[in-house]
């Protein structure tokens, strides 16, 4: 009913009446009903302003993910890399320094290209489980780190690196900890490996079960992450790698090393496929106790596994600590050429100078204490210039960032356990 009408059936039935408690109880009632349409027009109003706020943060998030732009057509220069090419660390660097530079009202109004923007993995702050495998390991010999629940494993070597090898017929891995049979992954916790595919029809695959199959039976959870050469499935979401969708499961054209990692939060789980999110589960039931992972068959190899403990936010760290440590974003061996992973990490740093201006941050590069002083120190220095120019590269101004590096000399744990070494390797975003 429309308030014009509301007002005038209290005129009538308030005037008309000649009894005065006749004319209260119509004036009483007449009251509610605009209170109810007056109720109702606010709540309208709300959802209709909390629709175009959402719509405005939709719109933002897709500016940052790099959706919703029209596409121009460019001029390509003889002799120059096209600026999409995600081997290239300054990718789209040139326009985003000239157009940027110490102008932060810029920087908010520029739509910027984030290369791996879907990739929001940020590993955990603390590493609890970590296993390259070291060079200590001799070619030949079970994993000294790893206990065996099932088939046959070795350490083997592939194009110069140690690697854990499933033998003839595959088999099963858990860590090797005092604490085996209890629960070890805390409520937020991420785990990564790298895992190999042959070329041709392989037909392999690798099961990370959230539980350690061999000390756990009966504890954590029997479900587990299946990983192709082109997906991961779990529970029942099977999806594939972009632009892999046609493809068989089991065919790879190429030999390929995939990275795979999960995050979990307290019952939310996600799992990647190198720089991609492919598993989103919102609510997982139960409780992951500890970690198995299975090869299928031969010819498999996995490398680089990290069980790290989750933490703060970054901005809350940079508020109670003044900077912000990161162990997650890596490099090549020995270089300071970024893994397409660290991706994850730098693109949270960046939303998060985009939305607090005045943040200026000192990347600053260490390494632990492997090799010679004065070798890391210039390699320390090179990873942080790398990261700024990464950032820069991405549309935050020069004035915001600078970059130093410390090599060994300023260790944050100790240095005669992998996971120790793995926390000191390590960037520090440092405000200034």
């Amino acid at each position: 009913m429309k308030p014009y009408l509301i007002t005038l059936l209290i005129t009538i039935f308030t005037f008309a009446s000649p009894q005065q408690a006749e004319a209260q109880f119509f004036k009483k009632l007449a009251k509610k009903a605009q209170d109810k349409i007056e109720r109702e027009a606010e709540k309208r109003a709300e959802r209709r302003v909390n629709k175009k706020i959402d719509d405005g943060y939709d719109k933002i998030e897709d500016g940052i993910d790099g959706k919703g732009k029209k596409k121009k057509k460019k001029k390509k220069k003889k002799g120059n890399k096209d600026e999409n090419d995600n081997n290239s660390s300054d990718t789209n660097s040139t326009s985003n320094e000239d157009n940027n530079s110490g102008d932060s009202k810029k920087e908010k109004s520029k739509t910027p290209k984030v290369v791996w923007s879907k990739y929001d993995f940020i590993p955990g702050d603390t590493v609890l489980f970590e296993d390259a495998p070291s060079t200590d390991e001799e070619n030949g010999e079970f994993p000294s780190r790893w206990d065996l629940y099932e088939g046959a494993i070795e350490i083997g070597e592939v194009d110069g690196e140690n690697v854990i090898m499933f033998l003839q017929g595959g088999g099963s891995i858990v860590p090797y900890l005092k604490n085996s049979k209890e629960d070890y992954l805390p409520e937020v916790f991420t785990i990564e490996m790298d895992v190999w595919f042959e070329k041709g029809n392989t037909a392999r695959r690798y099961w990370i079960t959230l539980r350690d199959d061999k000390n756990q039976r009966s504890k954590g959870l029997n479900d587990r992450l299946t990983v192709y050469p082109n997906g991961l499935r779990f529970l029942s979401t099977d999806k594939r790698y972009p632009g892999t969708e046609k493809n068989n499961w089991s065919k790879n054209p190429t030999g390929t090393w995939r990275h795979v990692s999960i995050a979990y939060t307290k019952g939310k789980f996600k799992a990647y496929m190198d720089d991609t999110r492919l598993i989103n589960i919102p609510h997982l039931e139960g409780n992951p106790w500890g970690i198995t992972i299975k090869g299928e068959k031969d010819k498999m190899y996995i490398k680089n596994i990290r069980i790290a403990k989750g933490g703060v936010k970054y901005y809350d760290r940079v508020l109670s600590e003044g900077k912000i440590i990161v162990n997650g974003i890596k490099f090549d061996i020995n270089k300071a050429t970024l893994k397409a992973e660290s991706m994850g990490p730098i693109n949270k740093i960046y939303q998060l100078m985009v939305k607090k201006t005045d943040l200026n941050f000192s990347v600053e590069g260490h390494t632990d204490s492997d090799g010679g002083d004065k070798a890391n120190m210039t390699l320390s220095k090179a990873r942080g210039k790398a990261v700024m120019d990464k950032l820069i590269s991405m549309g935050i101004a020069k004035s915001r960032l600078k970059h130093g590096g410390f090599g060994e000399s300023k260790p944050i744990d100790n240095n005669s356990t992998p996971e120790g070494k793995a926390n000191n390797r390590r960037v520090e975003f440092v405000k200034f």
